[in-house]
């Protein structure tokens, strides 16, 4: 039996796309933040100038979808996370606009064989967006996590699938 896990160092070797939703960017800003503070300290290179890293800005959570498609299929990036905060409000559009997102970001996974991460809140108001974004916690380190252990993972099962 054969068991295959990801890991959190070696991040040197992964290039990484985050997409990010300016809309709620009080939210994504710090979503952002605690992503990319998690990145940096497991050896990702966070600076103005990196190689390894880049950081697109789209208007709002309905957006994330197309953009995250084209980075993935770029054959650039090991790994894209997305990261948005849907605040419901008093009409249904919260409930399109996270249906879309979400089916759109799963679906540029599927379909390129990138491993996306689905950094996208979703509350019934700002005080528990804000809360899961540096309040009480900070989701976007975790959102940060997931993306070094998927490329991790992802490196290991390609590896091992093509040496048999």
């Amino acid at each position: 039996m054969a068991t295959y896990e990801g890991c959190y160092t070696d991040a040197q070797a992964l290039r990484i796309a985050v997409v990010v939703a300016r809309f709620n960017d009080l939210v994504t800003g710090k979503l952002l933040s605690g992503c990319l503070d998690c990145l940096a300290r497991h050896g990702v290179d966070t600076s103005s100038n990196s190689e390894q890293l880049d950081v697109a800005w789209v208007p709002g959570a309905f957006e994330l979808p197309i953009v995250t498609q084209t980075l993935a299929l770029s054959g650039q990036y090991q790994v894209v996370i997305t990261l948005g905060a849907v605040i419901r409000g008093d009409t249904p559009h919260f409930d399109v606009v996270v249906a879309e997102a979400s089916k759109g970001i799963a679906s540029v996974s599927r379909e390129t064989g990138v491993p996306v991460i689905f950094g996208v809140l979703t509350t019934d108001t700002m005080q528990q967006a804000l809360e899961r974004a540096g309040i009480k916690s900070n989701l976007g380190w975790s959102y940060g996590l997931q993306a070094l252990e998927m490329g991790s993972l992802m490196a290991v099962l390609r590896s091992a699938t093509s040496a048999s």
